[in-house]
């Protein structure tokens, strides 16, 4: 019987993606961890791995398909002995138009109460535990994850990769944040009927539903146990809801009509957003208008931690490590968290979270778009090993490989454009961390050391905050902390 090869959940937040490339073509073999797609999600590029062997029989959806949703089959695999030609698609899983018309439909009917019956798509098992891939089953071993409370989303049932990864949550600080352990409100609750009950929607679908000015008390979720998702919100038909009260449309605002940038005649080439780049304006947007920001900057002299750097890189030379100002600074900034631990936190609403360990997000710029790759463990890490992690990073962050562990969690980030020449910049932080320190370029200056005034490389560092979590004296004794590690800094090597 044929396989269904659908499409797969390559981070905990995705709902659907792009079908970027196919790395193989109708009639290939394929066998366990052969690499058959690249597919873009709402954080980068992954590629995606077959789990099963056989011929590839259909391919579904094309290469270029946007808004592919998860679970939607994008290819069919023929098993051994079976005649790829004689195998079809089933029709009810037909792939996504590039640019989608949903049309509206009537809001399916509600389901029955849920029960204590076991998921409707549990993995299949084996004498060893339930059905999955050796890469997945090796990961979930090296992270703790128990493979009985994962649903697969491969062909039968069967555990993949991306399954491990997205129950991980972010890998890197998921032991901090608690990012391995699902919310049942959240996952579990059916959407409700009533007012008095919670909603439960996906991000993107509250989004969408503010937008277009639809009530989610309206709207019948055909998600998990009920969850509203975005194909809820584009076919539910607002004809056939009823009219809210008068009390509901006092306070609800008018949703502004979009409205298409004007033409001045100057000549310009229309570019269609990437999902990554999609991310990166919502999520910068939500910064500026949701967290207060306040700002500081402080005067750093740099040329103890050039010295130093010096010396190291000589010494590490005979094993082909480099260390660059940027590793010394993510060490640098680790330390100072720990030594001003009240500003290594990140709000919550009602509450807020305090971090016992330095995970620090470092600035990349890829083709893409900006990206942040964590080096987690950096205050306890030596300077070598956060050379060769944040190299390897960096390579795979402009090459779209990152995989979500690497970039998903961190408690506070770092952004560096002095190999640009800047000067001096304030960043935009990275929710819901507390705090992005931003560091220009070394420039030559007068400077007073020990009451003299001596030619100095001086470096300009700027620490932004979040002002719910953060006071400002606290802020300024974590900058006062980078500044004594940088012209200290053997603090840094032991």
């Amino acid at each position: 019987m044929a396989i269904e090869i659908k499409m797969p959940a390559l981070s905990p937040t995705m709902e659907e993606g792009t079908l970027a490339k196919w790395l193989v073509k109708e009639g290939d073999h394929i066998g366990p961890g052969d690499i058959m797609a690249e597919i873009e999600t709402d954080k980068a590029t992954m590629e995606f791995e077959a789990v099963e062997e056989g011929t590839l029989a259909k391919i579904a959806v094309s290469e270029g398909t946007e808004n592919v949703k998860v679970g939607t089959i994008i290819a069919m695999l023929a098993e051994e002995g079976e005649d790829a030609g004689d195998v079809a698609v089933p029709q009810e899983s037909a792939a996504p138009a590039p640019t989608p018309k949903p049309a509206p439909s009537p809001a399916p009917a509600p389901k029955p109460p849920e029960s204590s019956a076991p998921s409707p798509n549990p993995a299949p098992t084996t004498k060893n535990g339930p059905s999955a891939s050796p890469t997945a089953r090796k990961l979930a071993e090296a992270n703790g994850i128990d493979l009985g409370q994962i649903e697969g989303t491969g062909p039968k049932g069967k555990i993949t990769k991306g399954d491990v990864e997205a129950a991980m949550g972010g890998g890197g600080a998921a032991s901090v944040t608690g990012a391995n352990t699902p919310d049942p409100e959240r996952e579990t609750a059916p959407a409700p009927v009533s007012s008095g009950q919670r909603i439960i929607a996906s991000p993107l679908a509250r989004r969408m539903a503010e937008q277009r000015g639809i009530d989610l008390a309206q709207v019948t979720g055909s998600g998990p146990n009920g969850r509203i998702v975005k194909a809820d919100i584009e076919g539910f038909d607002t004809t056939s809801a009823p009219a809210p009260s008068p009390a509901a449309q006092a306070e609800a605002p008018a949703a502004p009509a979009p409205r298409e940038a004007p033409d001045h005649g100057a000549p310009f080439e229309e570019e269609k957003l990437s999902n990554i780049r999609k991310v990166i304006a919502r999520r910068l947007t939500e910064s500026k208008q949701t967290v207060p920001h306040y700002y500081l900057t402080i005067d750093i002299r740099l040329d103890p931690l050039l010295d130093l750097r010096k010396q190291l890189n000589a010494s590490l030379e005979a094993d082909g490590i480099k260390l660059s100002v940027n590793d010394l600074l993510i060490k640098a900034l680790a330390r100072a968290l720990m030594r001003v631990p009240q500003c290594n936190v990140s709000y919550h609403g009602d509450t807020m979270r305090r971090y016992s360990r330095a995970d620090i997000s470092v600035a990349v710029a890829a083709p893409s778009g900006l990206i942040t790759p964590v080096i987690a463990h950096a205050d306890t890490k030596g300077l070598a090993q956060i050379s060769s992690e944040m190299t390897e990073l960096a390579g795979k962050a402009r090459e779209g490989k990152l995989m979500p562990h690497e970039y998903q969690g961190g408690t506070a980030s770092l952004s560096n454009l002095g190999m640009y020449g800047i000067k001096q910049f304030d960043a935009v932080i990275n929710p819901p961390q507390g705090m992005i320190l931003a560091v220009g370029s070394g420039q030559q200056q007068p400077f007073v050391v020990d009451g003299e005034v001596r030619p100095a490389t001086v470096l300009h560092a700027s620490g932004s905050f979040d002002h719910r979590a953060i006071d400002g004296a606290d802020g300024a004794q974590l900058m006062e902390a980078i500044k004594s590690l940088v012209e200290n800094p053997m603090g840094l090597v032991v």
